[in-house]
Order: structure tokens, then sequence, then C-alpha cells
């Protein structure tokens, strides 16, 4: 596909979002590919002056290009406004995360020879936003409907209430998007994770709809298991698993588990993919103390570059950039700090330098290719 311009959005965040959106994009166009960037801005920076983090344009160009890439966006704890990324995913419907957790030589790592991809529900499960405030009359209501219908409902008062749906169809489709993941990705085995011995109504629907999916898939692996138990299990024995599919809260909570046992969030890529397009993001925050000194490892977001090469069909040039990445990495004289022994700040490079020494690294790769 040399010959093909791809139209990207290329979303640029804040705190240090918009140094590693640059460092991704010079080693994206170092590969050879090419690319016709539309540069969009979202995020508490660009709040001030648009009134919101998420700007029209945004939405706009993502539905235009169907691809981008997005640098980190702040979301605060508890107060202001909610999730830019979660509104992302809702409102464009990218009901498929996927995050991949790989071992790559050189980062510190609980265990050797991880490659297990999460796949994750995105938009129903307790991420819904279907809360209701305690002491509100609307709260007072639904208390009052539950107790009615169900008698020995237990619900104190002064509670606050999310409800947590999970449908027949949001299930299958993230069900079989993972066994398609699988099939194209020369993956083996899904394992289904619930907690479906307890919720009998939600997480016991995605169990059946998971046994009816792999039914129909019988040419890849299948088997179940329920969270807490599976917490322990990638803990113990990650080299058991392969493509982990979850409802949202747990797929979440496992994401970064997972992302823990190879070296910590700024190794970890992730995608969100739906019918009508794909958003690539590195899933740790924005980090702004740190905006604007040149020191955050870019690995995570170049990676997600990299799953974003093979969403567009670019096998050689991601595989291209994987491999010069982990050199780099390995060979441990051009990264960044939290990659350095004791994550010493001494002899570190810098967030555009490591984007450096990965393009160099990719001419090496390609010569000897």
């Amino acid at each position: 596909m040399a010959d093909t311009t791809h139209d990207v959005t290329l979303i640029r965040g804040d705190g240090t979002g918009p140094e590693l959106a640059e460092v991704t994009r010079r080693v994206l166009e170092a590969t050879g590919v090419s690319f016709n960037w539309d540069v969009v801005e979202a995020g508490v920076d660009i709040m001030e002056t648009a009134g919101t983090p998420l700007p029209d344009n945004v939405l706009e160009s993502l539905r235009r290009n169907k691809v981008g890439i997005k640098a980190p966006i702040t979301t605060p704890v508890g107060k202001g406004f909610r999730s830019v990324n979660v509104a992302l995913r809702k409102t464009l419907d990218l009901y498929a995360c996927v995050r991949p957790c790989k071992t790559y030589p050189g980062v510190k790592a609980m265990h050797d020879h991880i490659d297990v991809v999460i796949v994750r529900e995105n938009t129903e499960d307790l991420y819904a936003g279907i809360e209701f405030a305690k002491d509100t009359p609307e709260n007072e209501r639904l208390t009052k409907l539950i107790k009615e219908m169900q008698p020995d409902a237990k619900i104190r008062d002064h509670a606050g209430i999310s409800i947590k749906p999970i449908s027949v169809e949001g299930s299958r489709r993230i069900v079989q998007f993972a066994f398609d993941y699988a099939r194209n990705n020369g993956r083996k085995h899904v394992t289904a994770v619930h907690k479906a011995n307890i919720m009998k109504h939600t997480d016991g629907l995605f169990l059946d709809v998971a046994r009816e999916v792999a039914a129909q898939n019988p040419d890849i692996g299948f088997d179940d298991r329920i969270v807490d138990n599976m917490c322990m299990q990638i803990v113990q024995k990650p080299e058991d698993y392969d493509v982990l599919v979850l409802p949202n809260l747990y797929g979440d909570i496992m994401s970064d588990l997972c992302a823990a046992l190879v070296g910590g969030l700024g190794v970890a890529p992730g995608a969100n993919i739906g019918e009508l397009g794909a958003l690539f993001e590195a899933t740790h925050g924005s980090a702004p103390k740190y905006a604007g000194k040149n020191c955050v490892n870019p690995t995570a977001m170049i990676l997600s570059g990299m799953l974003m090469l093979r969403h567009l069909g670019e096998l050689e040039a991601a595989d291209r950039l994987e491999s010069a990445l982990a050199s780099v990495i390995a060979e441990g004289k051009h990264v960044t700090y939290d990659l350095r022994p004791g994550r010493s700040h001494d002899g570190a490079t810098g967030t555009q330098e490591m984007g450096d020494a990965i393009i160099a690294a990719m001419e090496t790769v390609g010569a000897g290719s």
C-alpha cells in the first residue's frame, strides 16, 4: 500500500500530549507511509477558548477520516467535565477497546514472554453513565420502584446508585470481535471474563452469549474465567492466556493489571474500534507536571501508531516500526529515564531524541530486510 495516502485525524491532547503527538507523527512518517494529517485540539488547553474540551470539529474530523490517533488528555477526578476519552468512544460507537500487553527485552517486567491482548467492551456496563446521586428525588423514586419489584432488595439511605446494562447485542458484537481479532492476528484462544456466579442477569447474559458465539467459531479455542480468579491467574501464569474478552469495567481494570505485568502504562498501546472508524491512543494519562520537559516515554503512543499502521493494512511498516522500537529499548542507550536502570535521569534520553533513535533504527532494519 506504499502509494496510498491515508487521511488521519491527529488529536494533540494536553499536558505532555502535544510533544508525544509530535514525536509519534515523525516516527510514523519515517516508516515511508504517506499521511494527510488533520491536526485538531481537545482537552483542558482548548477548553478555555472553545468552551468545551471536545469541540465539534474533532468529532467531524474523525467521522470524515474514519481513523485517528490521540495523545493523552487530562480527565479531572471527581469534578469538572466527564472524560473526553469516554465521550469519544460513546459518541462514535467505538465499541471495542483493544489493548495488547507484550514484554520487550530491556523493559523491567514481572514475567518474560508475555503476549496477551485485552478486548474490552466500551459502551455498556457501569461506564454507561446511568447514575443517580444520593438524596435526590430521582434516586428516591428509583429506590422505591426497586423495592416494589424486589422486596428483599436492601438499599441503604443516602446511597448513590449506578445502573449496569449489558445487552445481548453489545455482548455478541464484542465477543465476535475478539474471535475475529484472534483469527486475523494468528491467535489461537479466547477467554471470556465475567462474574456470572454473582450477577446472573448481566454477567450471566454476557457469558451465555460468549458461549453461543464460541460455538459459531470452532476454529478458535474458548474458555471462561471468573474475574477475581482471572486476576490471580494472569499474575501467576500469563503465558496460559492469549485473547481476553471482558465487559467494560473488568476490561479497564484487567488492562491496567496486564500493563503492570509488562512494565507499566508507558509501554501499553491501545485502540478503540467500531463499525465506522478507529481511534488509537496510549493508555496512560497526560502527566501535566512533565509538560514541556521533553522527558516522557513515547513508547505507548508510538506503539499505538504501530497498531494504526496494522489497521490501515501497512503491515510491513508496522513490523519495521515495532522491530526498531524493540531494538532501541533492548540496547538501552537512547531511552527515557523510566526505561533506565533505577529510573535514573543520568544519561537518559529525551522524548524527541528517543524518537530520533527509533527512526535511525528503522533505517537499519529496512537495510537489513
